[in-house]
């Protein structure tokens, strides 16, 4: 089983016409993800061959939709068209809907967000500056490679993208169920304890990682989050532990203020709840391995 995308996941790319969108859609559909259609107004009614697929083109996510039964949108488009290609994801009533594109205003990500919320939050949304989801073997929906882990009883949440595919690939031989990259902005939509609650309500799910970063205190919620409603076994990993404070480290998200957001304080509220934490990527593998294996 996996969380959110699953083998009969039906996805269409906005902005799968475009040079990233092309490419990603390619992976993708050699990773054996369902791809049904892309969406570009521009070019509607057209079909574009990808790889031997003929994929069809559609006006509006809605239209892709009715015409393909599409249940999740991947969105690679650029940062100044974001915000509008998330709202038509929501206003069509997708279930899901990946934002890979990075880069977009901070303003422009809340104000979709609080679209998202008055509409009742039916779309899940995912990122922005995000490397997306992969449930190995089953569907592959972003950026993340599909050929460094294999399928397992793992699931992993992630700020960082280049971590997610590092922790991926040091617990290949486990493998896992989900791989959730949520993004490194300051507004993103899906969160750890978003994830952390999925896994947790997973059957075939029976240890999580969770990666986070400086920055925000977005780890020490998730740390109450998991005293209060987590059973699974947690361990995890927070990048920047020699960032100088007041510097902005990789993610806009990323920056400590005073003794907030630190990394060793991040690290104490996981610990503080039972979650072993490792100094490196790692260690913090080994401390999974270790666990799975029962020593």
């Amino acid at each position: 089983m996996a969380i959110w995308l699953t083998k009969e996941s039906k996805v269409v790319v906005q902005g799968m016409t475009g040079s990233e969108g092309m490419k990603h859609t390619r992976r993708m559909l050699a990773a054996g993800t369902n791809v049904v259609g892309g969406v570009n107004p521009r070019k509607a009614g057209q079909k574009v061959a990808v790889d031997g697929a003929e994929l069809p083109v559609f006006g509006t996510v809605a239209e892709a939709m009715a015409g393909t039964g599409a249940d999740v949108s991947v969105i690679f488009v650029p940062p100044q068209f974001t915000r509008g290609a998330v709202v038509e994801a929501i206003d069509a009533g997708i279930p899901l809907a990946v934002v890979i594109t990075e880069g977009v205003p901070v303003h422009d990500t809340a104000a979709f967000w609080a679209y998202n919320v008055a509409q009742g939050e039916r779309t899940r949304i995912v990122g922005p500056n995000c490397p997306g989801i992969a449930s190995p073997g089953a569907s592959n929906a972003g950026i993340i490679p599909a050929d460094i882990t294999g399928t397992g009883r793992i699931g992993l949440v992630s700020k960082s993208g280049t971590l997610t595919y590092q922790m991926m690939y040091e617990l290949r031989d486990i493998g896992f169920s989900t791989c959730v990259g949520i993004g490194g902005d300051p507004i993103i939509g899906t969160t750890h304890i978003d994830a952390l609650a999925a896994f947790q309500a997973d059957p075939e799910t029976d240890a999580i990682v969770m990666i986070g970063e400086i920055g925000g205190d977005a780890e020490e919620r998730a740390a109450e989050f998991i005293k209060a409603n987590v059973t699974k076994p947690v361990v995890g990993y927070i990048a920047g532990f020699t960032a100088p404070p007041g510097k902005t480290m990789g993610h806009a998200g990323a920056i400590i203020s005073g003794s907030a957001g630190t990394a060793d304080a991040k690290k104490a509220a996981l610990e503080a709840v039972g979650v072993k934490v490792g100094k490196t990527p790692s260690e913090t593998a080994r401390l999974m391995r270790e666990l799975m294996s029962g020593n």
